[in-house]
C-alpha cells in the first residue's frame, strides 16, 4: 500500500532544533487554552520568530517545484490523557465557517519536539464520522500512524483525515485517568494562497518569546 506520509527523523539542525525547544518551552500556559484557534500566516519573507526559520529549513524539502505561497503555522500542545482535537481535515477556517465552501492546503505537516506516550498522529483517506467518538472515520483499517519523537517532520497531503490518539494509542473518547508530559508539536500547511484572515507573527502580539 502507498505511503500516505513522507516523515524525516533529524529534520533541523541540532542548534536550532534546541533553540526551538527553549522558546516554545519559554512560553508556559500562554493561550493554551486557545492553541488551535491562534494561527499565523508566514509568506517567505525575512524571519521574525523561530518558527518562521524552521519553515525557511523545511522549506526546500517539501517545496520543490510545488506553487507555495507560504505557511500557516499555530503551536499544538496537549496531555495525551486528555486529547483536544478530533480527526479533521485541514482547511481555509474562515471560509468554511461563513460561506461552507471548502478549501485544504497544498500540503499538511506535523513537526514533532518531543516524545511523550501514545500521542501517535494518525491518518487515513476515509472522512470524519460525526456519530462517532473524536469523529473517528467508520473504517480505521487502513491507518497510518506517525509517532511523536524528537526532530521528526511528517509530510502529507492537504486533503487526508488525521487525529491524534491518546495516550494508550486508542481513539479518544473522554480524559483517561493520570497525567502525561505535553505533548508539543507544530502542525504546518503549506498553501498556494493565504488562507481568510490568518494575522502574521508580527501582526499580533502574541507568542512574543518566540522572536528572534
Amino acid at each position: 500500500m502507498e505511503s500516505l506520509v513522507q516523515l524525516t527523523d533529524g529534520a533541523l539542525p541540532g542548534p536550532l532544533f534546541r533553540r526551538l525547544l527553549q522558546r516554545v518551552g519559554a512560553l508556559g500556559t500562554e493561550r493554551l487554552r486557545t492553541t488551535y484557534q491562534t494561527t499565523f500566516w508566514y509568506g517567505f519573507g525575512p524571519p521574525a520568530n523561530v518558527v518562521e526559520e524552521v519553515i525557511l529549513a523545511l522549506r526546500p524539502a517539501v517545496v520543490g517545484r510545488r506553487r507555495i505561497a507560504g505557511v500557516e503555522w499555530w503551536l499544538s500542545r496537549m496531555h495525551t490523557t486528555d486529547v483536544r482535537v478530533d480527526f479533521h481535515q485541514d482547511r481555509d477556517e474562515r471560509l468554511a465557517l461563513s460561506t461552507g465552501k471548502l478549501v485544504h492546503p497544498r500540503l499538511s505537516s506535523v513537526f514533532f519536539l518531543n516524545r511523550v506516550r501514545g500521542g501517535a498522529l494518525a491518518l487515513t483517506r476515509q472522512p470524519p464520522e460525526p456519530d462517532n467518538p473524536s469523529l473517528a472515520p467508520k473504517d480505521l483499517s487502513d491507518l497510518t500512524l506517525v509517532a511523536p519523537r524528537p526532530n521528526r517532520f511528517v509530510l502529507f497531503d492537504g486533503t487526508l483525515t488525521h487525529g491524534v490518539l491518546d495516550a494508550n494509542n486508542q481513539i479518544p473518547d473522554g480524559r483517561l485517568p493520570g497525567r502525561t508530559r505535553q505533548r508539543r508539536t507544530i502542525p504546518l500547511n503549506w498553501w498556494s494562497h493565504r488562507p481568510t484572515g490568518v494575522p502574521t507573527w508580527a501582526e499580533t502580539g502574541f507568542y512574543r518569546a518566540l522572536g528572534v
